[in-house]
């Protein structure tokens, strides 16, 4: 794909992973969509991307809303035209032990981390499908492959996420050529962390912090690396781990 005047909507682009690709995108001509609940954040964001010369549209929203996303698509759909790529990159990781039953936190997890890749894929499909092409990009984990402690919920989560990837790229590809990635990454160093209220787990962490992890630019590599493949190549999965990292 040429990113040069593509349309993406990016989740979770107020910070991290999302904010990093989204600089990024944009520096390659791409019409970024930020979206995430902190729009002042989102619209500094704008003016950084504005100021290097991109483009940038804020349409703030929750992922774990339909309606939200509706709106998303129709003031993009509004601005650009068309949708060619979503990266559905919102997520939270508020790990716990399942015996502390932190059960708001598994739902939490649950309908951000999944339903809200639901909802994404959803809302643009039609756009995508009328195009006859297009790329939808999921965060997954690591923690699709592998257990760690406080995990179950959090990488049951990510296991989904990556399982429905393959799902859509099967339905998708072949018949609308809509490519699909599963982005996989290991530690990498952002807010992800600061939702987690469980204090052994928090305990446990400091173990990590000696490692040098990745950071959120690593993973806006490997999303541009995807998206920037011939249309006839489809980039599965792109598993990445910090150098360290078991």
């Amino acid at each position: 794909m040429k990113l040069e005047n593509s349309v993406i909507i990016i989740t979770g682009a107020s910070s991290g992973i999302g904010e990093a690709t989204a600089l990024k995108l944009a520096k390659h001509g791409a019409k970024v969509v930020l979206t995430a609940r902190r729009e002042d954040r989102l619209e500094k964001l704008k003016k950084k991307i504005e100021d290097e010369g991109g483009k940038a549209l804020v349409v703030t929203g929750d992922v774990t809303k339909k309606e939200d996303f509706e709106t998303i698509v129709s003031k993009t759909l509004e601005t650009f035209d068309t949708i060619n790529v979503i990266i559905n990159n919102a997520g939270l990781m508020p790990l716990s032990y399942v015996e502390k039953l932190k059960t708001d936190e598994w739902n939490t997890m649950i309908d951000v981390n999944i339903k809200g890749v639901l909802n994404g894929v959803s809302a643009v499909l039609p756009t995508l499908i009328k195009n006859k092409g297009g790329h939808i990009v999921n965060i997954s984990s690591t923690a699709a492959y592998q257990y760690f402690p406080g995990g179950a919920v959090y990488c049951a989560t990510k296991a989904a996420v990556k399982m429905f990837s393959e799902g859509l790229r099967k339905e998708l590809a072949p018949k609308y050529g809509i490519n699909v990635t599963s982005i996989e990454p290991g530690a990498v160093s952002t807010e992800l962390t600061e939702t987690i209220t469980d204090q052994d787990i928090l305990d446990k962490f400091s173990d990590m912090m000696n490692m040098t992890t990745l950071e959120s630019e690593d993973i806006a590599e490997a999303i541009l690396y995807a998206l920037t493949q011939p249309a006839r190549v489809n980039i599965n999965d792109i598993h990445v781990l910090p150098s360290e990292q078991q």
